[in-house]
């Protein structure tokens, strides 16, 4: 196979982006529909060949790069524009191709009526484009250019209602936020830099592993600088805020960005620089803390979200936390398979949610929903394999990424002491996710139906208010097939996807761990667990145990006894009030953070700007003017008064061709 067709990769979303970008507006929609989705199906057929090509030819290789030009090139560095597939990157590939193809289907049915239309496919493209250079990058620097390239295309796409002041609040919050991170990233190339003189990931990572004894030190920094990247754009504590606020955008953009794609970026990105992580125990343990803590904490506001695309946001947060806490405990393999499991069921779930919204012409709120499961069966039926999915029920996909997390977690040798509070946490997070994703599903498709059908469409009050065709129908109704296709096809995904990572405990061959053995092979640090079956079948016993029991207090709370949980948030208001307010996270930045740079800038602007910038500039134009007013008076027009200066002038050198010998 011919490495240089991996151009077509990236550039295929690229030129749909130029076309829809440019000429997009005088186009028919369908034309626009066909650009986007040609533009998308040309990189996931190319994925699928290089699949098949390094899988199962005789001589097909470990990995494919293909070099441009030189980049940058002056003294003592040198950089290429190249691209590189391995393993690990052909599994982010099909990812963004495959799902993001699904995506862009389902966004033509959902996006059918609304103005911009044009627009937004010229978005979804030009972040495809973004999102395939950053995972086929081949250095630190072309990375860092899809990275921001995401972070852009996000801010389009979330913002892409931009007459409401939300969505265009969200789309700052969530670029900004980014920036924070990416500045941390910065700080680890220029580390990079001085300390290997190179960006390329092959001449870094070759570096480290002819050094063994290189281990923490100026690595731990740039670790930990890589993090900051890494949290920014996979939303971990304590930049994960600009997440949940995304879910102003398109429901497909919630699908696309927060489930299958940018989120997962920064879980990659560690993942990929395992061997520079690998020689900074102390970094890796951070990882693993700043992941479980984040799945926790995000796991308790979901738990009392009533807008049913907030809940998913707040799990995705959640279900990150859980691919960090993989990475940190070495387990970088668990981490890309809760990546891929995740990708089906999250971006399943968004879309089956986006057809609820649709039915409802709008609504989002779950505490007027209700009975929807005979109204919508499709949708009922493929958001239920996602639920379950999600909550870690067998043989479903969850289950197996998320058990062997916990596994890894548990037998963690580096630092077995924290091994067992990561599990601990991590367990009782799976337990939290079973149940607020059954709240969910209870709530919407169970019990009495509490929405007006009279009144539907009535969207004012909703935060996705002109999404779809909410202001175009009426009644409840199921979703098209072009919507509900793509809900099919990731439902079967989310019930088999799990498959590849059977465990040899539970009689597999956990295939996806041999698939990225080339990839992860070299540089790690601790070995990782090798226990007997019995231990890891106890380990995934105690999990299911979990998420059934999350299942049935959802179950007694939200359909049996349905009104127990709004009692228990009457009993306990502090407790409710705190949780449903998301501790007031959002309040204490904006009082430390944006209040207080409001406040800096103001000080600055009345002080520095003011007397000294202002005040230089008065008086430089104080003392032009007065100058101007002695010295104009030389040019009066008077010719006696010309002959006077003429005369003192001569009389002023005479007198220094007399005198001036006795100065010297």
């Amino acid at each position: 196979m011919n490495p240089n067709t991996l151009w077509l990769i990236p550039l295929s979303p690229l030129l749909g982006f130029l076309i829809n970008g440019t000429v997009g507006r005088k186009l028919p929609r369908p034309f626009v529909t066909a650009i986007a989705l040609i533009a998308t199906i040309i990189p996931a057929v190319k994925v699928f060949q290089l699949w098949l090509f390094m899988k199962f030819a005789a001589d097909g290789p470990l990995t494919m790069s293909v070099v441009s030009r030189p980049w940058i090139d002056i003294t003592n560095f040198h950089v290429d524009f190249a691209l590189s597939v391995d393993h690990l990157t052909l599994i982010m590939l099909g990812v963004v191709t495959g799902v993001g193809f699904l995506i862009h289907l389902y966004a033509a049915g959902y996006m059918a009526h609304e103005d911009g239309y044009w627009r937004f496919f010229a978005y979804l493209n030009l972040f495809m484009f973004f999102m395939s250079v950053l995972v086929l990058a081949d250095s630190f620097l072309l990375l860092f250019v899809g990275w921001e390239g995401v972070g852009l295309a996000s801010y389009l796409l979330i913002g892409f209602y931009f007459t409401k002041t939300s969505a265009a609040n969200a789309g700052k919050k969530a670029f900004i936020l980014n920036r924070v991170g990416d500045f941390g990233f910065l700080l680890a190339m220029f580390l990079l830099i001085a300390h290997f003189g190179t960006l390329s990931f092959s001449e870094v990572f070759a570096s480290i592993t002819a050094n063994p004894g290189l281990h923490g030190g100026f690595l731990t920094a740039i670790a930990l600088l890589l993090l900051v990247g890494a949290a920014g754009k996979s939303a971990q504590i304590p930049l994960y805020v600009w997440l949940p606020d995304a879910m102003e955008g398109p429901t497909p953009v919630s699908a696309l960005i927060h489930a299958a794609t940018m989120v997962t970026a920064g879980v990659y990105m560690v993942a990929r620089c395992h061997t520079l992580f690998d020689r900074s125990p102390f970094a890796l343990a951070v990882v693993a803390c700043i992941g479980a803590a984040t799945a926790i904490f995000a796991a308790c506001i979901a738990l009392v979200q009533h807008d049913i695309k907030r809940v998913l946001a707040y799990s995705t947060v959640s279900q990150l936390g859980y691919m960090f806490l993989a990475c940190g405990v070495g387990a970088y393999t668990a981490g890309i398979f809760h990546v891929l499991t995740h990708a089906f069921f999250k971006a399943l779930l968004f879309l089956a949610a986006g057809s609820v919204i649709h039915a409802l012409s709008g609504e989002q709120d779950m505490r007027v929903m209700g009975g929807l499961r005979k109204r919508i069966p499709v949708t009922f039926w493929t958001m239920t394999m996602g639920v379950f999915a999600i909550a870690g029920i067998p043989p479903l996909a969850g289950f197996f990424s998320k058990d062997e997390i916990l596994f890894q977690a548990y037998s963690w040798t580096a630092y077995p002491a924290l091994g067992k509070l990561l599990w601990l946490v991590g367990l009782i997070t799976a337990g939290m996710t079973s149940f607020y994703m059954f709240r969910l599903w209870f709530k919407t498709f169970f019990g009495a139906e509490r929405f007006d059908e009279h009144h539907l469409g009535d969207t004012s009050h909703n935060a996705e208010h002109d999404d779809s065709e909410a202001t175009h129908s009426h009644g409840v109704h199921e979703s098209s097939w072009i919507m509900l296709a793509p809900l099919v096809i990731l439902a079967i995904l989310s019930v088999v996807g799990g498959w590849v990572g059977v465990p040899a405990a539970l009689g597999g061959h956990n295939e996806i761990e041999h698939f990225l053995e080339p990839v992860f092979a070299s540089g790690i640090a601790e070995p990782l667990a090798v226990a007997s079956h019995g231990s890891e079948i106890g380990l995934a016993a105690v999990s299911v145990i979990t998420a059934l029991l999350g299942f049935m207090l959802a179950y007694l709370w939200y359909y049996k006894k349905p009104g127990t949980a709004a009692a228990l948030a009457q009993r306990f208001p502090h407790p409710y009030n705190l949780v449903a307010n998301k501790f007031f996270v959002d309040e204490i930045y904006n009082a430390i953070f944006v209040t207080g740079l409001l406040g800096f800038t103001r000080i600055f602007l009345k002080g520095f700007d003011s007397i000294v910038v202002d005040g230089f500039g008065k008086f430089a134009g104080w003392v032009a003017f007065d100058f101007g007013e002695v010295t104009r008076r030389i040019q009066s027009g008077n010719i006696r008064s010309y002959a006077g200066w003429l005369a003192l002038g001569a009389a002023a050198v005479m007198v220094v061709m007399i005198f001036g010998r006795f100065w010297v």
